[in-house]
């Protein structure tokens, strides 16, 4: 499987075609993430236009099977976070 771009290259591409430093580019970048994770964490979601959505979901309780013994177990709810691709970037890329 192919290896995607390092968080120095993206930022190295970004700031090559936005014009802006590097140093820049990296703060906009962590900005933008936390703002992503403080959205998600206080109202559900955080969507960016033509790329996707980040949603919190709760996730019931469950049973589960331990795979070494075969045991049952209890799964405890938590809470995670997924990420929808919008349509755009599937019609983009596929």
């Amino acid at each position: 499987m192919a290896k995607g771009m390092s968080k120095s290259q993206v930022i190295g591409a970004l700031a090559d075609k936005t014009g802006m430093s590097k140093k820049d580019v990296a703060g906009f970048v962590e900005t933008l993430v936390n703002l992503a994770y403080d959205e998600v964490k206080k109202s559900g979601e955080f969507t960016v236009h033509g790329l996707g959505k980040l949603i919190k979901k709760n996730r019931l309780a469950r049973m589960g099977r331990n795979p070494a013994t075969g045991e049952s177990i209890k799964i405890p709810a938590k809470t995670v976070v997924k990420f929808r691709v919008a349509k755009a970037a599937k019609d983009a890329i596929l």
